[in-house]
């Protein structure tokens, strides 16, 4: 049998910006760090991928909590108003 993966909704998408793949990410709940397990979830978007790295403010930070806005790069298009997830 697998195992269940258990999802912990923690922010929306405000935007994507095609030329450079990055998303912009308003964290909304629970923390983001480098190393987690992003699910993004959307209308025709279903992307999962690992956080490599961030940025809050062109800085690289380790994680955003609550009321940060982050830009991670994605390996596919997100769109605005998508959901993001982490595995937990």
């Amino acid at each position: 049998m697998g195992e269940l993966t258990k999802e912990q909704a923690v922010g929306i998408v405000r935007d994507y910006f095609r030329k450079v793949e990055v998303a912009a990410i308003e964290v909304t709940g629970g923390t983001l760090r480098v190393g987690d397990t992003l699910r993004i979830k959307g209308h025709t978007t279903d992307l999962v991928q690992r956080i490599d790295s961030m940025q809050v403010n062109h800085q690289d930070v380790a994680e955003a909590n609550p009321g940060d806005l982050v830009g991670i790069k994605v390996s596919d298009r997100v769109r605005e108003q998508d959901l993001v997830f982490i595995e937990v």
